[in-house]
């Protein structure tokens, strides 16, 4: 009976298209179903149990099977389900807004809720338009971001987003985007100092707003560690020179803490607590409710919200499940949660051990890089470590590598030759550990397998 069930929901998935799936093989496998999960564990339809790397899309920060959240959820739903945004408030929405505007840096004050960190993102873009035009500078409308950022996957934040093969097939806007070099110190020239590789990208942005015009240039947004990147790290100060030189030609600076924010680096934001800025707009998802309910948030500076009074004209944006009543209600008690059970703690103890334990994969002959921050970290893979070129049919390493992981009930998160680990932030030492020996057992078994089919040899590696 059981085994029909099963059966009979790989069936129904069929119909299902999800997110990055390979057109080309849609529908020929089945998918692994996830049925349970609890702290950082999933449990699929065998009863196998995995830890969630990833902590599923960078969200999952206190853990699965959190009960509170789901009481929370059924108390607001049963009290009052839903209001239209659009003309009336609720009190899970008022309460959480006033919560974030105490935990943003600044006078950031101002939040309006959206659905997830693609619409955040997008809507912040639609803003900074609104306010040059409300301001009298149409012409200010050119966007700056990253070669390697994520940012969404609408047409405007797919746009900013600066993974070129994630762009096959779809159309972006061009005309008024621009993307610099991404800033990963471990692609620097060889026997370049970190110092010179910054002021390089400085100087690169600087020279591509006088380029472009600095009366023409609107916002850069950036995200404090580019995450789906492949965890990139920027060299110490690059961010705050980047906000002094916004400061300098007038130019809106964008934080995107969809990841960062909510305790993955310790805080509940990371752009002041940890790089030193004040931003003018900051944009969140994932974390706000720990991936239990959808929900994002665009919060504003008092600064850009007084200049758009200057005119009389209305917010034409908005979306049906703004500041939804249940998600909302998730939101609060998740960052009751996160306060009480001192899990930003837990992550400030934790995060020197886990990257430590993580460059014991230097051990390995294609682990050419380890790094990240808090409890989110990157591991890339290459031919060999001193020409740093990433492996041959990169994808293929990737796959084998998660295979394997799959095999040692691991779920990790392959980019290309990059894996990418954001666990649960109630995550513990001996889960740590764990964690990083099934790694190490699947980046080793996979070496195997690669250099079986004769796409990698040891001997390149040395």
């Amino acid at each position: 009976m059981k085994n029909d069930y099963i059966k009979n929901i790989h069936k129904k998935d069929k119909h299902l298209l999800h997110p990055y799936e390979n057109l080309q093989d849609r529908g020929t496998y089945d998918r692994k179903l996830i049925l349970n999960s609890e702290g950082i564990y999933l449990y699929d339809e065998n009863g196998k149990k995995y830890i969630d790397g990833p902590g599923g899309m960078w969200c999952n920060n206190i853990g699965h099977g959190n009960k509170e959240i789901g009481e929370a959820v059924k108390k607001q739903m049963d009290k009052m389900d839903y209001a239209s945004p659009f003309s009336e408030s609720t009190e899970p929405a008022a309460e959480l807004a006033s919560i974030l505007s105490e935990l943003t840096p600044g006078d950031l004050n101002t939040v309006f809720f959206t659905t997830d960190g693609s619409t955040a993102n997008d809507s912040a873009l639609r803003f900074v338009m609104l306010y040059n035009n409300i301001i009298g500078r149409p012409e200010k409308k050119h966007i700056i971001t990253r070669d390697r950022a994520y940012h969404g996957s609408t047409y405007l934040t797919g746009s900013i987003t600066g993974k070129d093969r994630e762009k096959n097939f779809f159309d972006f806007e061009k005309n008024f985007i621009h993307h610099l070099s991404n800033p990963n110190p471990y692609r620097k020239k060889e026997g370049q100092s970190i110092e010179d590789f910054c002021n390089e990208k400085i100087n690169e942005f600087e020279e591509k707003i006088l380029e472009i015009g600095p009366d023409k240039v609107a916002a850069f947004i950036a995200e404090p560690i580019m995450a789906s990147g492949g965890c990139i790290v920027p060299p110490e100060n690059y961010l705050k020179e980047f906000w002094r030189i916004c400061k300098k030609y007038d130019i809106l600076f964008i934080a995107d803490e969809v990841v960062t924010a909510f305790g993955r680096l310790g805080h509940f934001f990371s752009i002041e607590k940890i790089f030193g800025i004040i931003p003018d707009i900051i944009t969140t998802a994932k974390g706000i409710t720990s991936g239990y309910m959808p929900l994002g948030a665009v919060i504003i500076s008092d600064r850009l919200m007084e200049s758009v009074k200057k005119e009389s004209t209305f917010l034409f944006h908005g979306f049906t499940y703004s500041g939804h009543p249940a998600c909302c209600a998730a939101a609060i008690k998740n960052i009751e949660i996160l306060k009480r059970d001192k899990i930003l703690e837990n992550v400030k103890s934790l995060s020197k051990y886990f990257m430590n334990q993580l460059e014991t994969l230097y051990d390995l002959p294609i682990v050419g890089d380890v790094r990240g921050k808090g409890l989110m970290a990157g591991i890339e893979c290459v031919i060999d470590k001193k020409s740093k070129n990433p492996l041959i049919l990169d994808k293929a390493i990737g796959s084998r590598i998660d295979e394997e992981s799959l095999k040692l009930g691991l779920i990790i998160r392959p980019i290309y030759h990059i894996c990418v680990l954001s666990p649960a932030l109630i995550i513990t030492k001996s889960e740590i550990d764990d964690l990083v020996d099934r790694l190490k057992k699947s980046i080793s078994n996979a070496m195997d397998k690669v250099e079986e089919e004769g796409l990698w040899s040891r001997s390149n590696a040395k």
